[in-house]
């Protein structure tokens, strides 16, 4: 074995694990608080859109167009490097919840709306036939419907985010990609730690995978049971 090749093996065994911790510490972190904000934004922007107050559904069309519209990268420029100038400066983390928060919501916002529209109208009679007011109607027989239509494509968001969230490195956020730039600026070898940051992120994406089709699967199960029938 010569001397490089030896080398490169412990580059890449002694990088490992702060590479690995970096993802733990903040990209993980960093994707369950954004995906969790971004859901409750991306409801009640759903809701907005489908509400009979045109003021309220307008608001709601306009910050899903403008966010929609605008790469992540320049929203993140925006709120971590603009603000300043208006007298709001906001640390790295924080800025970067913000910024995946607020793509989470415009993306999910289209998810949650195209799932409940997608539930027949004959959904919505037959539970005003048995006196349910709108609010009790989509609690209880248009939601639980929505939520496993659902499932799979917000599932799909969070994975593609927990790779996004390697956009926070450009607002200085320590997180696995920019902790992979730090390593590789001190051992001069990018192709190795970019490779091992890759399969880190591979890594996650796998397991969350797994994860979605255990909850596909549970959910698919439970609608069998449940048989979409009201009660």
């Amino acid at each position: 074995m010569s001397d490089r090749t030896e080398r490169l093996i412990d580059i890449f065994i002694h990088s490992f694990m702060p590479l690995l911790q970096a993802g733990v510490k903040f990209t993980v972190p960093l994707t369950l608080i954004s995906f969790a904000l971004g859901l409750i934004v991306a409801f009640i922007t759903a809701l907005a859109r489908l509400s009979s107050l045109k003021p309220l559904s307008w608001i709601a069309w306009f910050y899903v167009w403008i966010i929609r519209g605008t790469p992540l990268l320049v929203q993140l420029f925006i709120i971590f490097y603009g603000l300043p100038s208006l007298g709001v400066t906001l640390t790295p983390f924080p800025a970067a919840v913000i910024g995946f928060t607020l793509s989470v919501g415009a993306y999910g916002s289209e998810i949650i709306r195209a799932a409940i529209g997608s539930i027949p109208a004959g959904q919505w009679e037959a539970a005003y036939s048995l006196g349910m007011t709108r609010g009790q109607a989509l609690r209880r027989i248009i939601l639980p419907q929505a939520t496993t239509v659902s499932l799979p494509p917000l599932f799909n968001s969070f994975i593609s985010l927990i790779k996004d969230t390697s956009l926070a490195a450009t607002i200085t956020v320590t997180e696995l990609f920019q902790k992979g730039q730090q390593i590789t600026a001190a051992v001069y070898e990018p192709l190795l730690l970019y490779i091992e940051v890759a399969l880190i992120y591979l890594l996650f994406s796998t397991v969350l995978s797994g994860l979605q089709s255990w909850l596909e699967r549970r959910y698919g199960r439970h609608n069998v049971r449940a048989g979409g029938r009201i009660s």
